[in-house]
């Protein structure tokens, strides 16, 4: 048997699986979210979303399949790279809404998604490889502060553009990264607290004016008290209204049982995310739980949050089972990721929390965003892969993992 089928046979299927099914649940989602809109530019997102899942795929496998140590060999070059992008794309870029992409041609890209990436790689090298280099980096201190300023420069510069929910993502994390890194509990605390006086100073002077507007709506809301519902409080209020609307089967289920969809006549058939209450342009990317939601109900919902949690826990276990710290900082960097885009993105769209602008995982159109978490995706599958292929470390000699069962024999007939 080859290394290479070796390595095709220990892919952990079940989590290619429900990757499939988010993949698939997405783009029919994208397509459902843009089929009334014949001759619009949104109409073909889905196309757009199958070729980005195509390249996301490519990258998969490839980091599947080679060990995950050579490939965090690249992760200070990609770091420096888009840490360059992101500099690029706040002087002189195209901006779109609130988040910067550099355009090159009829591409797009989005270098805040590289800068996560990169940026959990190197992190996850700076808490698990640097003690081996000298013992001054066993210093949890040390370690501490190269993570920080690592996470700090990308994080504010995301702040300038302005993006507070990318940037929120870095401090989820690289608190995450810090627990599983060996970091001394107190200096967590610490952060935590700083963290805690710091809030209040961040919210009058570090955000903008339609940032505070969405957090003082959002408690305006949940409190029950009047609300500009044709200004800030349009979207939320309508999103409710979708989802709440839905009931159990969702609308499509229920009109096709009363078999009146395709009846234009009547208004109570059409889904208030075709209707125009919600932005078209955001009910594909932001707000496609809404469109998930109202087309599907509580049933489909559960069904979509049932295979993020599925997957956050596979992950988990296949960090657990990660041959060293490198491997379990790589996963747990991942899985923080993934856990608060959901969160942030399903609890936005039911005033779990303020509007923040993050896509969900596998669901929301976006190219850099999908091929970003796949490749993710394939750094968790090599973990998995590669968690046999450890040399165990005995005095001054190091014994390889296929000379351990002879060595065993030997010592079990002494």
């Amino acid at each position: 048997m080859t290394p290479l089928f070796r390595k095709l046979l220990s892919i952990n299927w079940l989590l290619v699986i429900i990757l499939a099914l988010l993949l698939i649940f997405g783009v029919h989602s994208i397509y459902a979210a843009t089929d009334h809109l014949a001759g619009d530019n949104l109409a073909d997102k889905w196309n757009k979303q199958i070729i980005s899942i195509g390249l996301g795929l490519v990258l998969f496998f490839a980091a599947t399949l080679i060990d995950y140590r050579w490939i965090c060999f690249g992760a200070l070059p990609m770091y420096l790279l888009s840490i360059i992008l992101l500099l690029s794309t706040n002087h002189g870029g195209d901006k779109v809404g609130a988040e910067s992409w550099l355009r090159i041609g009829p591409l797009s890209f989005q270098p805040s998604q590289l800068a996560l990436v990169s940026g959990i790689l190197l992190i996850s090298v700076i808490l698990a490889e640097l003690p081996k280099l000298h013992k001054i980096f066993e210093s949890s201190f040390i370690r501490l502060s190269i993570a920080g300023i690592t996470a700090g420069i990308p994080c504010l510069i995301i702040l300038a553009e302005p993006d507070l929910g990318s940037a929120m993502v870095w401090l989820a994390v690289l608190m995450f990264m810090l627990l599983i890194g060996s970091i001394l509990l107190r200096y967590i605390i610490v952060i935590v607290e700083v963290g805690l006086i710091a809030l209040p100073i961040l919210y009058f002077f570090g955000l903008k004016d339609y940032q505070k507007e969405r957090i003082e709506t959002w408690l305006n809301m949940l409190n029950e008290r009047p609300v500009d519902e044709l200004g800030a409080a349009w979207v939320p209020k309508h999103n409710m209204i979708a989802i709440g609307s839905a009931g159990y089967s969702g609308k499509v289920i229920n009109a096709m049982e009363n078999d009146s969809l395709a009846s234009p006549a009547n208004s109570s058939t059409k889904l208030v995310t075709q209707m125009g209450f919600i932005p078209k342009n955001v009910a594909i990317n932001d707000f496609i739980f809404v469109t998930i939601a109202e087309r599907y109900g509580f049933r489909g919902a559960t069904l979509l949050i049932g295979l993020f949690a599925t997957t956050l826990l596979l992950l988990l276990f296949m960090g657990y089972r990660a041959r060293d710290s490198l491997g379990k900082l790589i996963v747990a960097g991942c899985v923080a990721q993934l856990f608060f885009h959901v969160f942030m993105n399903i609890g936005m769209c039911v005033l779990l929390v303020p509007i923040t602008g993050l896509p969900l995982p596998f669901i929301s159109y976006g190219g850099t965003f999908i091929i970003m978490m796949l490749f993710m995706m394939g750094m968790c599958q090599s973990v998995w892969v590669h968690r046999h292929h450890k040399d165990v470390e005995s005095g001054e000699r190091t014994i390889r993992q296929d000379e351990l069962p002879l060595m065993q024999e030997a010592v079990s007939r002494m």
